[in-house]
């Protein structure tokens, strides 16, 4: 296994000083010294911890939106576009537990320069989301009842949520969990005639895809 580079240990250090201390309360001293470096070290990679907190965001939310854009080029109709956005939406949360969990408990300390480079990618994914639903209404594969805003933020809202509880060591792998909330997504947005389809069985939940045994 190759050795990971310098700039890797720094966003891994800071990463886990980030998670346990808060942004604001870890020195630049701190993430030297955790990721084996020097001062020079660190700003020959980073101009400040500033910029540092901006890389850790725009990792996983460079990984959604280009998760999300392939999603939108590569399927079809509505239906499979959004069953493939929510697994890797799911999925992120597991590639990029730590990143998610500073983002959400230190979004508000990035430098304006860098806030604007994150909501920018944040709103095109957001787009992404909205004209998946708006055309799965257009063809009728999505109930034209659901407001397509409401429908985007609750599902964004039910998978952002899971860095709360999620564990590798629980009962359910994360695999198994982006499969249930396809499931529980698909089932609530599809119109009766779409999941009738034969061809859509594939994306429900069948008691093989999970352990399904009672707690």
């Amino acid at each position: 296994m190759a050795e990971k580079s310098l700039r890797d240990r720094i966003i891994e250090s800071s990463l886990r000083l980030f998670e346990e201390y808060g942004y604001h309360k870890v020195t630049v001293d701190q993430i030297v010294k955790a990721s084996g470096t020097s001062k020079g070290g660190f700003y020959h990679n980073f101009k400040s911890k500033d910029e540092l907190l901006y890389t850790v965001h725009d990792h996983f939310i460079s990984y959604v939106l280009e998760k999300g854009q392939q999603a939108y080029q590569t399927f079809a109709t509505p239906t499979e576009k959004l069953d493939a956005i929510i697994r890797s939406f799911v999925m992120m949360i597991d590639l990029y537990r730590s990143e998610v969990t500073v983002f959400y408990q230190e979004s508000s300390y990035l430098a304006p320069e860098y806030f604007s480079l994150i909501e920018e990618k944040r709103d095109h994914y957001k787009g992404i989301m909205f004209k998946v639903i708006q055309d799965g209404i257009d063809c009728g594969e999505f109930r034209q009842e659901l407001p397509v805003p409401i429908m985007a933020m609750a599902i964004f809202g039910m998978i952002n949520w899971i860095y709360k509880w999620y564990q590798k060591t629980g009962r359910y792998s994360i695999e198994e969990i982006a499969v249930i909330y396809s499931d529980i997504i698909l089932k609530s947005i599809l119109t009766p005639e779409t999941m009738n389809k034969p061809e859509y069985s594939r994306f429900f939940l069948t008691s093989s895809d999970i352990n399904i045994a009672p707690v």
